[in-house]
This record gives structure tokens, sequence and C-alpha cells, in this order.
């Protein structure tokens, strides 16, 4: 039963991360790679939830595995890291949350609003130190081959 689920949400992620693509007007040809790392990063959070590793570290991980992810694709695709990136990522967005800080905050419940607001700019940060760790690791990987390896 879990395991349905589980492929359930793979492939809605894959779906959603190509529908995302569209409205982004991506090109056809990066359209299943796209699907393949949305698909792939939200499988690693999948079973990291499940895991019970917290919210904040399966979004961080996510997003690190997306920038990796993204970076290879667009070399194998000759096209811009950001067509995969943004699609990809369309699963993580905190959107929920976001309806409901602004929703409880408009109905007058600050306590449940700030708490979801916490939870918004956790989500949020967890994403961007994940696209930045990514960026590290290619410049730490760009580096190590061309200085390093050099020297040997």
């Amino acid at each position: 039963m879990i395991l349905d689920n589980m492929i359930f949400q793979l492939i809605m992620a894959y779906v959603a991360t190509i529908c995302f693509g569209i409205i982004m007007n991506i090109p056809h040809q990066a359209f299943n790679v796209a699907g393949l790392i949305g698909a792939g990063s939200w499988g690693v959070y999948l079973v990291l939830s499940h895991l019970g590793v917290g919210i904040a570290f399966g979004n961080l991980v996510a997003a690190f595995l997306i920038s990796v992810a993204s970076l290879y694709a667009a070399k194998y695709k000759k096209m811009p890291m950001m067509i995969f990136n943004i699609p990809s990522l369309v699963s993580f967005v905190p959107g929920g949350q976001s309806y409901q800080m602004v929703r409880n905050f408009a109905i007058g419940h600050t306590q449940t609003a700030w708490s979801f607001c916490v939870q918004v700019i956790v989500i949020a940060g967890a994403l961007a130190m994940g696209f930045v760790l990514g960026e590290m690791y290619h410049r730490f990987s760009t580096y190590f081959r061309t200085e390093v390896i050099k020297k040997m």
C-alpha cells in the first residue's frame, strides 16, 4: 500500500514537472530529463521523510540533487541549467503552508499563522541552501579536475 502511494507520487512529480515546463515554455527535448530530475528528487525526499528526517533536511537534500542533476543534464543536453532547475523545483515550493499562513492572518489566528510562517521560511531557506551547496559542489569538482589532477 505504501509502495503504491510512493509510485503514484513519483508519477505525479514527473507529470507536475513536465506540466510546469510546458507553462515555462522550455524546449520539448528537455521535458523527459526535467521530469526525471523532478521525480527522482521527489523520490529521495519521500524516502528521507519515511526515515523520519525533518522537512528542512529533506528539502535541502532534494534541492542539492536538483542542482547537481540539472548541471549534468545541462551539459548533456547543451541547454541552460535553469531549464531543468525551475520545473524540478515546483514540487517542493511551500505553497500550501503559504496559503495557510495568509489565511490564518486574515481570519485573526495569528499564532497559527506565525507557525506556518516559520515553516515557509525554513523550507525556502533549505531549498536555497541546497542550491548553494550544489553550486559549491560544482565549483569544487571543477577545481579538483582542473587544478589538482593537473598537478598529479
